[in-house]
C-alpha cells in the first residue's frame, strides 16, 4: 500500500513540475523576462528527472519497461532544454521541450493503458483460479 501511495505522490510531483515548466515557458510570451525564470525552469526539469529515475516497474512486460525508459529520456530532454535556455537565445530549447513533451505524452498514455490491461489480466486469472 505504501508503494502505491509513494507512486501517486511521485506522479503529483511530476504534474506540478510540468505545470511550473509550462508557466516558465509561457511567461516570456507576455513580456515577462526575468533571470529567475530560467532557474525555476531548470529546477523543475531537474526534479522531474530525479523523480523519473526513482520510478520503477517491477513486472515482466518489456514494453512497459521501455516506456518507463522513454519517460526518463523525456526528462533528460527537459534538462537539456533548460541548459539551452542559459546558453542559446534561439528556439532550440522550446523545440527540445516540445519533443520531450510529445515523447512523454505518448509514453504515459500507453503505459497507463498497458498497466490497466495487465491488472485486468491478473484479476481474471484470480477469478478463474477460484
Amino acid at each position: 500500500m505504501a508503494n502505491k501511495k509513494s507512486e501517486q505522490i511521485k506522479e503529483w510531483i511530476i504534474v506540478v513540475m510540468m505545470l511550473v515548466m509550462l508557466a516558465m515557458v509561457t511567461l516570456p510570451l507576455f513580456d515577462v523576462k526575468e533571470d529567475w525564470m530560467r532557474w525555476t525552469y531548470a529546477a523543475a526539469a531537474g526534479i522531474t528527472l530525479i523523480v523519473r529515475f526513482t520510478q520503477r516497474y517491477d513486472g515482466n512486460n518489456l514494453r512497459i519497461k521501455r516506456l518507463y525508459r522513454m519517460n526518463i529520456i523525456a526528462a533528460v530532454m527537459f534538462c537539456v532544454s533548460a541548459g539551452l535556455t542559459f546558453y542559446h537565445t534561439g528556439t532550440d530549447s522550446i523545440a527540445l521541450l516540445m519533443a520531450g513533451a510529445v515523447l512523454q505524452i505518448y509514453a504515459t498514455t500507453v503505459t497507463g493503458r498497458l498497466e490497466a490491461q495487465e491488472q485486468n489480466g491478473k484479476k481474471q486469472k484470480k477469478q478463474n483460479n477460484i
